[in-house]
């Protein structure tokens, strides 16, 4: 299987909930790393439980996916009722048909106003993805 098809069958595992499925994508070791609040999940047990344990009222758009070399990159929203929209942007290492390593950065849309000195550069909306 290519890289791309398997980032994009760990999101679909996701989002339909399907737990084992979601461990089939993940090498046994995978490690996956949150910079905006510093979490590291190590191990395939751990990344499932992260998304299992995640209260429900969400889903997951997948909206591009890249074959960048070495890395595959996926930019994903996840809407979730009574929080918002959040947009992810992941960074992808895949060895042996399965993700060995993760980058993912994790912030809500539209959850930050932009700065006042910007203003004459720039306009507030959305594009499409």
């Amino acid at each position: 299987m290519e890289s791309t098809e398997v980032v994009r069958q760990y999101w679909s595992s996701v989002w339909s909930r399907d737990w084992h499925a979601v461990g089939l994508t993940l090498a046994e070791d995978v490690e996956v790393f949150w910079p905006v609040t510093r979490e590291i999940i190590r191990g395939r047990e751990n990344m499932v439980a992260v998304n299992r344990e995640h209260p429900n009222g969400w889903s997951i758009d997948v909206l591009n996916v890249y074959d960048a070399g070495d890395v595959v990159v996926s930019e994903v929203q996840v809407p979730q009722e009574d929080v918002g929209i959040f947009r992810v942007v992941s960074f992808w290492t895949v060895a042996g048909g399965v993700i060995t390593s993760g980058r993912e950065y994790w912030t809500r849309y539209g959850g930050e106003e932009g700065r006042d000195w910007r203003l004459k550069y720039a306009s507030v909306g959305d594009l499409a993805p």
